[in-house]
């Protein structure tokens, strides 16, 4: 420890001997109030009477903060401090650029440094993320990259197409605003510059991707519209509700929308007829039906309906083109470096695009006479109405097409936007109403997810337990002891954000677990968006964050007690 360390280190214990910083440590509660954004649970479970020894002691501070030194424990408790200020939070955009405006960018990038982006990211560049990487190997903790320049239809900045596209259907065109190509290019070229340094610097982690950075938001919007009808329409010929319907009954169904003759009809009950079961189901219906088919599709309906209407235009089917060849680009890249590929979730307006893109990208990067694990993972918000059913759908599917499944499971972070959206549009909100049906639904999914892997057919399913929820953690480990899955081999992992829960994260991977920091970095003004986004939308991650700065002062208290010792 240098001379300053030491001098800091004095100074804390005489402010702490003469009341200046007095600190009473409590005794952890054993159960936690929970707002519905709050999604962290440092409290051991004390749902059983006998204490099991499988779960590890996530109160171990001397382990959670072992790789930080005397100074970033402080830094960590500073910005926690501040995190707990709730005009702060949420007037963190304004103040940053009235922070810039009278500051100026050095002195605020400077202070942003030394503070939240200092705890949060790990640089600005490849290079500087180094340093971070390899103390998180030291401990056993493998690294997640995320190059996380904000990147949404709100903010960026928009380009004006130079036509409009008018529609055989619709009575008016779409313009759309939207970067160049050449912009969403270089993204690709970000991510696979991403890819490549997981390859050198974390090799076996995983890279993140937004799909909103290849393509135009507003073009996801529109495919997820497209999506949407599509399975809308099969709900209307699936009258019983089974997801599966004969030959006859698709048929008898499918005329009365549509006026084509019997051949088009025969080939077309063929086409998603899956090994001639003599019945189509939703699985085949949706992998086949995509937003591509609709064209021709809809070219004999007999009323112009919502599907009609949501046709897409030759401009948004070049478009999706472009879109799908650039995640192709970075898949193949992911192939190539060895690095697995996390798809983030975004908005809800925007997912059913982007699992759209996922599941193509899984089926031809995961499949199973290609590699012998997932290398593409498509990410789950189980705060979503109906999740379990996408899980339990897509698994269904990568067995039926003979690729491998991979998930990553999180609670979700636009909690706040999608509940305001769906105010101001005036539709049923798809998030569940309070966080115990979201617990329900995360750890439901895990529950699953693991006792399929004892089957025969998913041998290599794998999963990530992206959350802070601790109890969540321990259902999980305590599954895996049931069932017997080691948990070395790869099946489950967990993962937490840079600079929160170091409690989980460094306990579990000094005990062995596939553990994993979510590695955000980029330069300050881009990544600065980023973190105001997480602060707001999820208060648990920043705001309500009264846990860590607790087990903060724990970790201070026994540092600079040894030191007087």
């Amino acid at each position: 420890m240098n001379m300053s360390s030491h001098r800091l280190g004095g100074h804390f214990a005489r402010k702490l001997k003469h009341g200046l910083c007095f600190y009473r440590a409590r005794r952890l509660k054993s159960s936690t109030t929970f707002a519905h954004s709050q999604i962290i649970n440092y409290s051991r479970s004390n749902n059983s009477d006998e204490f099991d020894s499988s779960i590890p002691d996530f109160n171990d501070t001397r382990a959670a903060y072992a790789p930080k030194t005397n100074m970033q424990l402080l830094r960590a408790a500073l910005v926690f401090k501040l995190c707990n200020i709730s005009f702060l939070v949420e007037h963190a955009d304004r103040l940053q650029n009235l922070s810039r405006r009278i500051l100026g960018g050095i002195i605020t990038d400077k202070l942003l440094k030394a503070t939240v982006f200092g705890h949060f990211c790990a640089g600005e560049d490849e290079q500087s993320i180094r340093p971070t990487l390899s103390t998180l190997q030291n401990y056993g903790v493998g690294g997640i990259l995320d190059y996380a320049a904000e990147s949404d239809s709100e903010t960026r900045k928009p380009y004006k197409s130079s036509h409009t596209t008018s529609l055989s259907y619709n009575t008016a065109g779409k313009v759309y605003d939207y970067e160049s190509e050449a912009t969403c290019d270089q993204h690709v070229e970000v991510f696979q510059s991403c890819i490549r340094s997981v390859q050198e610097v974390s090799p076996g982690g995983f890279a993140a991707i937004k799909v909103t950075a290849l393509g135009n938001p507003k073009l996801l919007e529109r495919i997820s519209i497209i999506i949407t009808e599509a399975k809308n329409l099969f709900a209307k010929l699936d009258k019983k509700r089974t997801g599966r319907i004969t030959r006859e009954e698709f048929e008898q169904g499918y005329r009365s929308f549509f006026s084509d003759d019997d051949e088009r009809v025969k080939d077309l009950i063929d086409y998603l007829d899956y090994k001639n079961s003599g019945h189509v189901d939703y699985v085949t219906w949706s992998k086949r039906i995509t937003p591509k088919e609709i064209p021709r599709l809809i070219a004999t309906c007999r009323e112009v309906g919502p599907l009609a209407h949501s046709s897409p235009t030759d401009e948004e089917l070049e478009l999706i083109d472009a879109m799908s060849q650039r995640a192709h680009k970075i898949a193949e890249e992911a192939v190539r470096c060895k690095t697995r590929l996390l798809v983030d979730a975004e908005q809800a307006r925007f997912q059913p695009a982007i699992d759209n893109l996922v599941l193509e990208l899984q089926q031809t990067y995961n499949a199973m006479d290609k590699t012998n694990a997932p290398i593409v993972f498509n990410t789950y918000q189980c705060y979503r109405k109906g999740e379990l059913d996408c899980i339990r759908a897509d698994l269904q599917r990568s067995d039926r097409y003979n690729y491998h499944f991979g998930a990553k499971l999180v609670r979700g972070a636009y909690m706040e936007s999608e509940r305001a959206r769906a105010k101001e549009m005036e539709y049923p909100s798809p998030i569940y109403d309070t966080i115990d049906q979201t617990h329900q639904c995360y750890n439901d999914a895990v529950e699953f997810l693991l006792k399929q892997r004892k089957e025969e057919s998913y041998k290599s399913l794998e999963i990530v337990c992206a959350t802070h929820n601790q109890e969540s953690i321990e259902k999980a480990i305590k599954l895996m002891s049931n069932l017997g899955i080691d948990k070395q081999n790869g099946t489950i992992s967990f993962a937490q954000l840079l600079g929160m829960s170091d409690n989980l994260t460094f306990k579990l991977g000094g005990l062995g677990y596939q553990a994993y920091k979510y590695v955000p970095y980029g330069k300050v003004d881009e990544v600065t968006p980023y973190l105001i986004r997480r602060a707001q939308e999820n208060s648990a991650m920043l705001g309500n964050s009264k846990r860590e700065l607790e087990f903060l002062k724990n970790e201070i208290m026994r540092r600079f007690s040894a030191i007087r010792l």
